[in-house]
């Protein structure tokens, strides 16, 4: 690159030739528009489509469950649909109380 450039000859390298800009306003024609008809269109009755079916959101509740106090203990699985984990625990408590004497929560885990 030449470093002698003049400004103007930096401004033509970067921009181009400056060129006036001349506006010449035409007369505006209005050009005849087609008469459109619209003809209705005949539908066939689409198929019903089902619902899809919306993610539901699972947690599993693993329980210890047994009738006797420090006796033998059998593992029972709930699963809940819902996120809420202690909404969860309180729902397979609730639902195991009714079988079983002593109740203790294993875990609680998302599917």
């Amino acid at each position: 690159m030449n470093p002698d450039l003049t400004e103007e000859e930096m401004r033509r390298a970067l921009f181009g030739e400056a060129k006036p800009d001349v506006q010449v306003s035409a007369p505006l024609v209005e050009e005849p528009v087609e008469e459109v008809v619209l003809a209705k269109l005949v539908v066939a009755p689409a198929a019903k489509k089902k619902a899809a079916k919306a993610f539901t959101p699972r947690l599993r509740v693993t329980l210890r469950v047994g009738n006797e106090f420090e006796g033998k203990m059998t593992e029972l699985i709930h699963e809940a649909d819902t996120l809420s984990t202690l909404l969860a625990e309180q729902d397979a408590v609730k639902i195991a109380r009714k079988k079983y004497r002593y109740v203790e929560v294993v875990s609680v885990k998302s599917m």
